[in-house]
């Protein structure tokens, strides 16, 4: 075992921060668009009522079989940075403003059922920055 001083294991740990988060915006929600569909019929669940939570208690919210879940199951992004399958991983790691989150997850956006290709086509609106479709829904 070496023996090092703490400021040399920071920057070790500094340097593993930065290799690992070399996916930018576009290719974080690129790579999740293209994980939902991968099994576009899939039936997901989004979050219940976002608006109507408090910020912090926004950011908590999470659930199983969500569009976050299943990008939080994706090794590749867990190695980019995301953290986990709660709104405000999904919000700081795919850099998502609470508009496009609330569009993306939220339950009074899809009315009937949530499947993941129509998910997977939201995120690529999102993805595009000249598209500004998703911005009449908000």
């Amino acid at each position: 075992m070496k023996h090092q001083p703490i400021h040399e294991i920071d920057a070790l740990g500094n340097i593993a921060q930065v290799q690992g988060a070399t996916l930018s915006r576009r290719e974080r929600l690129q790579r999740w668009a293209d994980l939902l569909s991968r099994n576009p019929h899939r039936q997901l669940k989004p979050l219940s009522r976002v608006e109507f939570y408090a910020e912090r208690e926004r950011a908590l919210l999470r659930g199983e079989n969500t569009p976050i879940s299943v990008a939080a199951a994706d090794p590749v992004l867990r190695e980019a940075g995301l953290h986990g399958d709660t709104l405000g991983d999904a919000q700081s790691f795919f850099e998502l403003s609470a508009a496009e989150a609330h569009y993306l997850l939220c339950d009074c956006h899809f009315p009937g059922q949530m499947d993941a290709e129509g998910v997977a086509h939201r995120i690529r609106q999102i993805a595009t920055p000249s598209s500004a479709s998703f911005r009449h829904w908000i």
